[in-house]
């Protein structure tokens, strides 16, 4: 049985009594039983290159994702997530030639870097696949056994335009002239401006023009197959037109660095086909064991691959006798100060060098929250500061700030809630009521807040979600300044119950906050949840009960003493910046 993942909601009845009532968001609850497990992948990416804050966007888009998932279905079973790197293909065999490296040596200096950047970025992947691995090859050639089975291989004469760069066949419609450096027109791909070559030999030739009706009915059965929906619509109209088969393999004398065909060495897997069968071999693929993870997946990956997985990979699954994947979910691409990321440029991002200068929680916040899967994010150093200094050094830390302090909060503890100052009933006078119509606006908010950022991860808007909480934060910063607990002293009978009150209300929103945080800044989250004496089993969304004594309910923290003090959440990075460049003129 799956935990319930209970949460506080305000509600009104008709007489105006508030109450408690619980709004679930557990897989059980939502009767889907593809949810009973949860297989999150990010693309594997590609070895000829260093990785770039874009790679660095998609692991940790996937990584929140599980994240937030594992918050709502506590146990390390239910949930997998996947990543890794892609390391077959005649690009890396021509990088590694002018590398006068052999392959294998290239991929295995890339691929660490790539590991060596989602540990210190704190992805929390499960596997990190290679697809230099055995396991894969024996995936691989299953996957390829399988479709031969099935009658949709033949080999023939394969011509057409090839972009080394891409990977990829190219229409005619998907190829123009640029002048290159002779001065002579060259062909090039429409899409990327990568140089294109004719190309015309024997292949194997998979039959994916039997496929688009099948891929059109997935797609319409399934509204939220592919999100944001742009890109749902987007391959809808691909599939409009004629779908050609597609070669799937090279001769071997010019493409050696890959898996062999079954049976035929003188032919190498295409590299597409081979990298798009990782997903199924992180899950035990060809073994039975693998249909339990399948297809409860999401993939998480960038636009420009769009096609190779809306298209191409559902068709060889069914081909295979496979489900398509659950969701596919399609972000956008990071640009930095208006202009496209490339080497010739000098643009191209650092994300290890952006991780140490602005911590690894700040970046980590800072791609979420500015990034729009819908359609390209801009990057800029100062863009940076001024959100990060803003939400989480100046209203996050200071919000926890002024509700630690010694000079308002002496004894070091959870103060304890007085009914009879902040009634649930709004309009009840009294001699110690002080609280405001805006008090239970900011009650409503975050008791609601849970839901609603549930709502946005499930709907692949993160950015949605950290704009919410930040919205309640800045509420609860009004807050704590409209009754100002600093003018309030503990030695009056008449302030010490409402300044406990204040203090109470705003730490348990602190607490709502540092849990919903937990998926993006995970250090900064625990660090805040531990300020708070929140024990590590006290952390989950099933545990989320928010503001219990408002319902005339026991608050397991009321009186507990605080988390030790370990100096600020999120320095100000402006100043810091600051002292070192005068460190640096001195």
């Amino acid at each position: 049985m799956l935990r319930q993942c209970a949460l506080w909601v305000l509600t009104r009845t008709p007489a105006g009594r508030g109450c408690r009532r619980y709004s679930s968001c557990s897989p059980s609850a939502s009767g889907d039983a593809r949810e009973a497990r949860a297989y999150f992948t990010t693309p594997i990416f590609y070895v000829n290159a260093a990785p770039h804050i874009g790679h660095l966007y998609s692991a940790l888009l996937a990584d929140a994702l599980c994240r937030h998932r594992r918050l709502r279905v506590p146990g390390s079973g239910s949930t997998r997530f996947s990543t890794g790197t892609d390391e077959h293909g005649l690009k890396i065999q021509q990088a590694a030639a002018t590398a006068g490296l052999a392959p294998i040596e290239l991929c295995d200096r890339v691929s660490a870097q790539f590991l060596q950047l989602f540990r210190e970025a704190g992805i929390s992947s499960t596997d990190f696949i290679r697809t230099t691995e055995a396991r894969h090859r024996v995936a691989v050639q299953h996957f390829w056994g399988v479709l031969e089975a099935r009658g949709l291989l033949y080999k023939g004469i394969y011509e057409g335009w090839y972009c080394a760069s891409d990977e990829c066949f190219l229409p005619e419609a998907k190829v123009t002239r640029q002048v290159g450096p002779s001065g002579d027109p060259c062909p090039v791909s429409l899409e990327s401006g990568h140089p294109v070559s004719w190309t015309k030999e024997e292949n194997y030739i998979f039959k994916l023009s039997q496929f688009r009706e099948p891929l059109q009915r997935w797609l319409r059965n399934n509204p939220q197959a592919i999100t944001p929906e742009p890109f749902h619509q987007v391959v809808l109209q691909w599939l409009e037109e004629e779908l050609p088969d597609l070669s799937v393999s090279r001769r071997s004398s010019h493409l050696h660095w890959g898996i062999p065909v079954p049976g035929d060495d003188s032919q190498t897997i295409y590299v597409w086909l081979d990298a798009l069968v990782n997903y199924l071999t992180v899950v035990g693929y060809p073994d039975a064991d693998f249909k339990s993870w399948w297809p409860a997946t999401s993939h998480i990956i960038g636009k420009d691959i769009l096609k190779f997985h809306a298209i191409y990979w559902p068709a060889l699954l069914l081909g295979a006798g496979l489900r398509p994947p659950h969701r596919i979910c399609v972000h956008s691409h990071w640009t930095v100060s208006g202009q496209k990321m490339s080497k010739s440029l000098g643009n191209v991002v650092d994300p290890r060098t952006c991780l140490d200068r602005y911590t690894v929680d700040g970046f980590r916040y800072f791609l979420l929250r500015q990034g729009v899967p819908n359609w390209d994010c801009d990057y800029y150093d100062e863009k940076v500061v001024k959100l990060l200094d803003s939400e989480l050094a100046d209203a996050l830390g200071g919000l926890l700030n002024r509700c630690t302090a010694y000079r308002i909060n002496p004894s070091g503890t959870y103060p304890s809630f007085c009914a009879a100052c902040f009634p649930s009933e709004p309009g009840l006078m009294g001699p110690s009521v002080r609280v405001q119509a805006e008090d239970y606006a900011l009650v409503n908010a975050v008791a609601t807040l849970p839901k609603l950022v549930a709502g946005y991860y499930n709907d692949f808007q993160i950015y949605k979600a950290l704009e919410a909480v930040s919205s309640c934060v800045r509420q609860t910063n009004g807050f704590v300044q409209r009754h100002a607990p600093w003018k309030l002293t503990w030695e009056s009978p008449a302030d010490a119950p409402w300044l406990g009150t204040v203090l109470h209300v705003a730490l348990e929103c602190l607490r709502v906050f540092g849990t919903l945080l937990q998926p993006v800044t995970p250090n900064l989250a625990d660090k805040l949840l531990s300020r708070l004496g929140v024990s590590t089993t006290e952390r989950s969304l099933g545990e989320l009960y928010f503001l219990p004594r408002f319902y005339g309910h026991p608050c397991p923290f009321e009186g507990r003493k605080l988390g030790p003090d370990t100096g600020l959440l999120f320095p100000r990075l402006d100043q810091s910046r600051t002292r070192l460049v005068k460190a640096h003129r001195t």
